[in-house]
């Protein structure tokens, strides 16, 4: 709803629900509500900034090394993945997200598969504000048998976030020292830390926490303006059910968040074909008290598609979800190997 027909409903509904002799002093103070309106929605946008600011993906087993550096380069694979996350379609200015990122193992090292590494960018806005971020990341693969591995991993990253307040109107004269009236931007560091085991094949289970540093990010040319990163902790875990078929599995991944101050849950199940000629999946991903979510993708030559589409159970329309599509490439590195050596990636784990 555009702004002109947001204040013209609002004003119908004064009239009709008998608040006529206020109708007067509502259009009298339109323009300082609609500064409230806009400081209310800026304090929304910063908790989203100063708490769990990581963004919340729907299809987080597909981006494992992006949750946890522990998970880089374990899939033995060249992996590289992007996602584009559109929340809350249908409204201005709602949150978009790109990311784009890469692991493998450190093929240049004595026993590369041991090593992990990887780096990405990641771009997230909502309504005025940006933050941005780019890393590298290692991860130690330890041996535990056969078929067991044990994995810890760091993350070095580096934080870069804005606000336009250029676009900021508070009306005529008006200003508030809290909103900045033009654009300022800041930067900082910041380092993430995972501990993760797996069973090859069947199952893992792992832990990080992102923002160790709890980055301050100070903006404008007086450093006025300050974002801040909470540190957030992730409990992952994820487990293959074989069926008889061998070609067909039921694979389940669960995530829990939580910044000490609030708390997210997600739990998602998927039906696999794992064909000689390709893949494919469809399944329900549901995160208590938030939303469910519809999940489909396909393999074939080595490229993934996933496409997936989440529902809000707290009164937002059907119409008004979050669309998200990811694309991505798997390579094996070891060309000496031939194509019976098959692997399994993490990524459909």
């Amino acid at each position: 709803m555009d702004e002109p027909m947001f204040w013209t409903t609002l004003t119908n509904f004064i009239k009709k629900t008998g608040g006529g002799q206020y109708c007067t002093a509502f259009m009298r103070y339109k323009k300082e509500m609609k500064k409230l309106l806009l400081i209310a929605l800026m304090s929304l946008s910063v908790l989203r900034m100063t708490g769990q600011d990581d963004v919340a993906f729907t299809n987080f087993w597909n981006y494992q090394s992006f949750y946890s550096p522990a998970a880089a380069g374990c899939s033995g694979l060249l992996d590289v993945t992007g996602a584009y996350r559109m929340e809350m379609a249908g409204f201005e200015d709602a949150g978009q997200t790109m990311l784009v990122h890469c692991d493998l193992p450190a093929f240049f090292l004595p026993k590369a598969e041991r090593h992990g590494i990887g780096a990405g960018f990641m771009s997230d806005g909502i309504g005025l504000f940006s933050n941005k971020r780019m890393w590298v990341q290692y991860a130690y693969h330890h041996p535990l048998g056969r078929k067991n591995v044990l994995s810890a991993g760091v993350r070095l990253a580096f934080v870069a976030n804005s606000f336009k307040g250029s676009d900021v109107e508070l009306g005529d004269g008006s200003g508030d020292e809290l909103v900045p009236s033009s654009d300022v931007n800041g930067t900082a560091f910041d380092m993430d830390f995972g501990l993760r085991y797996e069973r090859r094949g069947l199952w893992y289970a792992g832990i990080s926490v992102t923002h160790l540093l709890s980055p301050e990010v100070h903006m404008g040319e007086d450093k006025r303006f300050m974002m801040k990163s909470a540190p957030t902790i992730y409990a992952t875990g994820g487990h293959r059910l074989k069926f008889r078929h061998p070609e067909y599995s039921l694979r389940t991944a669960a995530m829990f968040r939580t910044d000490m101050q609030s708390w997210r849950a997600d739990l998602c199940g998927r039906l696999c074909y794992d064909g000689e000629k390709g893949r494919m999946y469809a399944g329900l991903n549901y995160s208590p008290t938030i939303s469910v979510a519809l999940l489909a993708g396909i393999t074939f030559h080595d490229i993934d598609i996933g496409y997936s589409y989440e529902m809000y159970t707290g009164g937002i329309a059907v119409q008004n979800g979050t669309h998200e599509i990811s694309v991505g490439y798997r390579m094996e590195l070891n060309l000496t190997k031939k194509g019976k050596n098959r692997h399994q990636s993490v990524r459909w784990l």
